[in-house]
């Protein structure tokens, strides 16, 4: 699993399958969208206002050496 920070959105995304395209994205909440292969496996969710509940969560995880990838831009959209 592969964690990405991005300060700029404040989002987090989880990377599950590494590699694997999806297929279809399913909005869960206001704050949770959760992104799917083609044969309904989970990729990778995004966690968007992710310093509301998860700021203090997050610092934690650094401090305590858990790898989390931190950039402070967006990617452009293909």
């Amino acid at each position: 699993m592969k964690i990405d920070y991005d300060t700029v959105a404040d989002a987090i995304y989880f990377t599950i399958k590494n590699g694997e395209k999806i297929a279809k994205s399913v909005k869960v909440d206001d704050r949770l969208v959760v992104d799917l292969s083609s044969a309904g496996d989970v990729v990778g969710m995004e966690l968007l206002d992710a310093s509301s509940k998860q700021g203090l969560a997050l610092q934690e995880n650094l401090k305590n050496g858990i790898p989390i990838n931190i950039s402070s831009s967006t990617p452009l959209m293909a």
